[in-house]
């Protein structure tokens, strides 16, 4: 895409954009922002850099887990946390290896990030991802999703192994609904917290999906591509360590576009050749953990 605006001024906008939504979210219930973010669409350190270094975000002193990925795009995912709140233990990343259905060459994609560490005291593991797009259509692409669901779950069984009660989070843009086979079928997901069995996968957007809500539009057909999912010990009923309160999707305001060709929608950054002042073309989510505080 060609700007008609001037690229540094665009950028530091951008980077601008990007630090009021992160500090934004979960402020009004905790009056803090997220204790860790996983993030999505990353070019290299130094645009993380500049994001948790804005003046909106520099006293919350969030850490970075980057590794530089094998994408064709040159995007990565990434995790940030507050470093008095989350503490690495072990960090990885995990190369997905897809291969094109006709030629058989690989294609370049994302690869996914493993942090183990220890929130205020209780080991939890995330893994970030960011799985294959949509591009040739849904069902040719299909396998390539597939493929990245199953490096998630070979991911979260190797954790269960180790540790059947292993508290995991797993988070991304999936471009796959709650409902596709990546989700249901690879990762055996439930929509129901009751219904969860030991070992298995809880997923709150399944309920917001079939609610008709999204995080990404496309030709006024909503998407719910970006989740977060957690395991059976994140659901129980001890709260002296930290168990899933719920979920959510960041849409204020602020965030939707109101007028022109994606009046509605996310307020994507860019459209047609210049840069609207806007934010992302899709919404984040978030999940509250709790658990109960000492005397």
């Amino acid at each position: 895409m060609e700007l008609n605006t001037n690229r540094e001024e665009v950028y530091k906008k951008k980077v601008k954009n990007m630090a009021r939504v992160l500090a934004d979210i979960g402020k009004e219930d905790t009056n803090n922002s997220p204790a860790v973010i996983g993030v999505c669409e990353v070019e290299n350190r130094q645009v993380l850099e500049d994001v948790v270094n804005d003046t909106l975000l520099r006293s919350k002193d969030y850490g970075i887990v980057h590794y530089h990925s094998p994408d064709v795009r040159g995007i990565d995912v990434a995790l940030l946390y507050q470093k008095k709140l989350f503490t690495p233990i072990s960090t990885s990343s995990h190369e997905l290896k897809i291969f094109d259905g006709q030629t058989r060459k690989r294609k370049y994609t994302r690869d996914q990030l493993l942090v183990s560490g220890e929130l205020e005291g209780d080991l939890i593991h995330l893994i970030v991802n960011h799985w294959p797009s949509r591009s040739g259509g849904e069902a040719k692409s299909r396998p390539k999703r597939i493929a990245a669901a199953k490096l998630t779950k070979h991911l979260v069984d190797s954790l269960q192994v180790i540790d059947p009660y292993a508290k995991i989070f797993v988070m991304g843009d999936l471009n796959d609904d709650p409902i596709n086979k990546s989700v249901k079928d690879v990762l055996k997901t439930q929509k129901n917290k009751e219904k969860v069995v030991f070992k298995g996968i809880y997923n709150p957007y399944e309920n917001y999906f079939k609610n008709g809500l999204g995080t990404t539009a496309f030709r006024d057909a909503w998407s719910l591509f970006d989740q977060i999912m957690v395991t059976k010990p994140l659901l129980e009923k001890n709260y002296s360590s930290f168990q899933f309160y719920k979920a959510g999707i960041y849409n204020k305001n602020y965030l939707i576009d109101k007028s022109g060709t994606y009046k509605g929608y996310p307020k994507r950054s860019f459209s047609n050749g210049g840069f609207t002042d806007g934010f992302s073309d899709h919404f984040p989510v978030y999940v509250y953990i709790i658990k109960e505080v000492g005397n």
